[in-house]
């Protein structure tokens, strides 16, 4: 079984995967899988999907 890396295209299974998930209609649809957390962390920063998203933050 080969599963491409949604980044880098490599076989997922020859490293340590990792799985992203998404809530589709009531169920849990895979949106994404990656050889490991680096090739996450690049698919985010490329995509650009942590900007502007930010836990809230309490100033007082």
């Amino acid at each position: 079984m080969t599963t491409e890396c949604s980044c880098c295209g490599g076989d997922v299974y020859r490293h340590d995967p990792v799985f992203t998930l998404e809530e589709r209609e009531f169920r849990r649809v895979e949106t994404g899988a990656f050889c490991n957390y680096a090739c996450l962390s690049a698919h985010i920063d490329e995509e650009c999907l942590a900007d502007g998203d930010a836990c809230e933050i309490d100033y007082d």
